[in-house]
Parts: structure tokens; C-alpha cells; sequence
């Protein structure tokens, strides 16, 4: 049996299970890897929202980092919600010396709505965390935060991903799932000099979709650690989500997450 590849997810803590370091530990252990984190917030939520959030001092989160790096050979990592500037840069620096994929999905707004980021640290994101990561996985209202452009379709997300690459980004995949459809949901994958890549996949009709972005993110990170080329693990990532997202149920009250374990219990 091989040895499955360390996958490190730096990002917060959904009490709620569906969303956050917990959605990505359950991906990542569903896809073959050994997932380890470092906790950016604490959140109080369930599938009706946000109540609450507690961030640890950032001098700590960097603890965090510098301990699983010092411990692990880490094959690949990805960020969720970095929450504040002083944790975003007690972060970047570190990270920049890695050795190892970075997929970076910027979460601003949790699936309730609530903020997840705070307005001060997006110049932060900017300027920390999208310089030479390896994906940065946004949807289409985090795009346009990041861009100032309004994107309706997809010739939209394509000038959208041109002036996230110039960012620094080494690729960028605006996902589709905000944008109108009523048959398929169209992720945008952009390249430097590459025309851009149109990536459907079947829009599945649930209200059980908590977790999506963060869950994609850790799909394409396990992939890209299990030494996959970046299309094949944004591909795989979309398979696994969309099954997640076809056999997704609701725990509690509210907005159910997807089913993270669908995979393993499907013939």
C-alpha cells in the first residue's frame, strides 16, 4: 500500500462540518490523502449561518504552519478563509518558501452570506497570497471583488481570469456555479498565453450545497499532490464535487453540505 500524500489545508473551523477545515479534511481523506491543518478562525455556524467568529493571535496561526512544515513533507496545500491582514502576512512569508503546490481559494462571504474576510485584508490577498500560488480558485463574486469587473457570462470570466493572472497567480479557475444556467455549470480555466479552457459539468438542483468552494479546492490540491498535471486535478476535483453535490443531504436544519462521502460509497 502506498503511502498517501500530506495534504495541509490552512483555513477556518466550520462547527457546523460542512464547510471550512472540515469539508477539506473529509475531501482529502476521501481522495487518497492524509490531510493536516493549521486553523486561520474559529466559527460559530449551521446551516442557517454565522453567529460567530473568534481568530487566533496570528503569531500562533504562524505557529501552526511552521510546525506541520517542520513534521511533514508536505506534497501540496491549500488556503481557505485566511480571515484578517496580520494573519494573511504572518502566513506569506513563509509560504513563499515553499516547495510544494499552493491552491488558494480566497473566501470572502460564507454561503449564508456572512463575511468571512475582512475588508482590510483583501490588499493583503492581493498581495501576500496570489504571487506565484499555483491556482486561485475564485468564484464569481470573489472574482469580482478582486478585478472590479462585472461578469455575466463566460467571455466576462475569461478578461476576469486575464487580470487575475496579471496578479501573479500561476493559473486561475473562476468557477461557474454563481453564474445563470439551468442545464450546466461552466468553470473557466485561465493559463498565461493559453486561450482560455470552458470546463462544464452538469448543474445538479439542490439547496444542500454548503462547503462547494472549499471542497473543490481541496479536491484540486489532493490531486496536484498525488502528482496529477493541474487540468487532470481540476477535472477530478469536478467529478468528485459534482457526485458530492448529487447525493448531498441535509444533517440539521438549513443549508446541508455536500456529501463528502459519496465517493467512497458508490459501487
Amino acid at each position: 500500500m502506498l503511502t498517501p500524500p500530506n495534504i495541509l489545508t490552512i483555513a477556518g473551523s466550520d462547527s457546523g462540518g460542512g464547510a471550512g477545515i472540515q469539508a477539506d479534511l473529509k475531501t482529502i481523506m476521501a481522495l487518497g490523502g492524509y490531510g493536516m491543518s493549521v486553523i486561520t478562525a474559529l466559527t460559530a455556524q449551521n446551516g442557517c449561518g454565522v453567529t460567530g467568529i473568534h481568530a487566533p493571535d496570528p503569531d500562533f496561526v504562524l505557529l501552526q504552519l511552521q510546525t506541520v512544515l517542520e513534521g511533514f513533507p508536505v506534497a501540496a496545500a491549500k488556503t481557505g478563509m485566511l480571515f484578517s491582514a496580520p494573519i494573511i502576512r504572518a502566513l506569506g512569508t513563509a509560504l513563499r518558501k515553499r516547495s510544494f503546490p499552493l491552491v488558494v481559494d480566497p473566501v470572502s462571504v460564507s454561503q449564508s452570506g456572512s463575511p468571512l474576510l475582512q475588508e482590510d485584508a483583501v490588499a493583503a490577498l492581493v498581495e501576500e497570497m496570489l504571487p506565484g500560488c499555483d491556482l486561485l480558485t475564485p468564484n464569481r463574486p470573489e472574482a469580482e471583488m478582486l478585478t472590479g469587473l462585472q461578469i455575466r457570462n463566460l467571455d466576462d470570466a475569461a478578461r476576469a481570469g486575464e487580470k487575475l493572472l496579471n496578479m501573479g497567480p500561476r493559473a486561475v479557475l473562476i468557477k461557474g456555479g454563481h453564474m445563470d444556467s439551468s442545464v450546466l455549470v461552466t468553470d473557466c480555466l485561465c493559463l498565461p498565453g493559453e486561450p482560455p479552457k470552458h470546463l462544464p459539468q452538469a448543474k445538479v438542483e439542490t439547496s444542500n450545497n454548503h462547503g462547494t468552494g472549499c471542497t473543490l479546492s481541496a479536491a484540486i490540491a489532493t490531486g496536484l499532490g498525488k502528482g496529477l498535471p493541474l487540468q487532470a486535478a481540476v477535472a477530478r476535483a469536478q467529478d468528485f464535487l459534482n457526485l458530492a453535490l448529487r447525493k448531498s443531504y441535509a444533517p440539521g436544519k438549513g443549508c446541508g453540505p455536500v456529501n463528502h462521502a459519496a465517493r467512497l460509497c458508490t459501487p
